[in-house]
């Protein structure tokens, strides 16, 4: 018999929870050939992601995957071998009491936010006994070898690199999407929460002397590009011009179509956590917006990642690298950074390259679960 694998969701960050463990479900499904039950407290991220789902429905299967709706669905269901709870998200307190029941109780995991921090390693794989008399273990992704990787599914990057070599598959993939790059464009991709350095940076996009073409698909960034436009409706599809820089508004679209958005640009401005990794594995220049979090706890995290990132860049690109990234999630000084940045592009795009070559190198975080839970019997 197939081992089955339970994930539980709660959506608190619009799409990053659903998009990680979305990704985790059908790879452990597809892959790894186990019984995968998702389990999603709000089904209307999830079928923004997969759009062929049904809202309303309280269990449906999807590319192979068992999605259910909690905690209404949860009655009585026996647990699987593998529990997760994402993002420390709180079990069902029925699930907690029938785990401890069971003669063997499953394998309980916390997979925990991605962090680039020093104490990540010596917390990875830590277990956390429960007044129950179970254990919940903290399963940490990241950067290196000591922690638990990164979602990558196994034909991700042979996929990349054949549509990228594909000139036609990539002008193809962007007309679907209504997009007709003039000449030699730019362009770039823009994915974040609200910012209100937005317009110091479009400013500086529409002097230069090239041209950038801004794709910006339907998110939370809409309210400050509609203000810096000076329009309250800005219908996707449309193109707005100003000096050398087209906006676009793109559709919200799926997670293949929004890698394949990824490999399409220049350079990808991402917020969060799962597009924070797509866009890692799309090897170009990037720019990240870490979700806020109190006290300016998120800043570390930004250091942490950038201290880890820079390694192998000159000092100036580093620098300019690091002054973009503090700029964009401290507001302040978006157009003078940027204008740094452009003296280092290649060196940029060729450092994009090899961080992703050397993160490919090491087993993706659904392999390293797979293999913890062999481990665990």
């Amino acid at each position: 018999m197939r081992t089955t694998w339970d994930i539980f969701c709660t959506v608190v960050d619009n799409y990053g929870d659903i998009g990680v463990t979305w990704r985790l479900a059908r790879q452990l499904a597809d892959e790894h050939g186990l019984a995968v039950r998702l389990w999603v407290d709000e089904l209307q991220a999830f079928t923004r992601l997969c759009p062929e789902a049904d809202n309303d429905a309280d269990q449906q299967w999807q590319q192979g995957v068992d999605v259910r709706r909690w905690p209404a669905c949860w009655q009585d269901e026996v647990p699987g071998d593998v529990v997760i709870g994402a993002f420390a998200c709180q079990l069902p307190e029925g699930l907690v009491q029938s785990m401890a029941a069971q003669p063997k109780p499953p394998l309980w995991l916390n997979l925990d936010y991605l962090s680039a921090e020093a104490w990540v390693e010596g917390c990875h794989g830590l277990p956390s006994p429960q007044a129950n008399g179970l254990r919940k273990i903290f399963f940490f992704p990241g950067f290196s070898e000591k922690t638990g990787g990164l979602l990558r599914e196994a034909s991700l990057l042979a996929r990349r690199e054949a549509f990228c070599q594909s000139p036609e598959a990539r002008t193809a993939f962007l007309q679907g999407l209504g997009v007709q790059v003039q000449g030699a464009a730019r362009l770039i991709s823009l994915f974040a929460y609200e910012n209100p350095q937005l317009g110091e940076w479009l400013d500086v996009l529409a002097a230069a002397p090239d041209p950038t073409h801004l794709l910006v698909p339907h998110g939370r960034i809409l309210g400050d590009l509609g203000q810096w436009l000076g329009q309250a409706d800005l219908p996707v599809g449309a193109v707005h011009r100003r000096g050398a820089l087209s906006v676009q508004v793109l559709p919200f679209v799926s997670q293949d179509d929004y890698d394949r958005l990824l490999w399409s640009c220049d350079f990808n401005a991402v917020r969060g956590e799962d597009s924070f990794v797509r866009a890692q594995w799309a090897a170009a220049p990037m720019l990240w917006h870490i979700y806020v979090q109190q006290e300016n706890a998120h800043l570390e995290k930004l250091d942490a990642f950038l201290a880890l990132y820079r390694r192998g860049l000159s000092d100036a690109a580093g620098q300019a690298l690091t002054g973009l990234w503090q700029a964009w999630n401290t507001h302040k000084g978006m157009g003078e950074a940027w204008r740094a940045l452009q003296a280092h592009w290649p060196e940029l795009c060729l450092h994009a390259r090899q961080w992703c070559a050397v993160q490919a190198a090491q087993p993706d975080l659904a392999t390293k679960l797979v293999q913890f839970y062999r481990n665990s019997l």
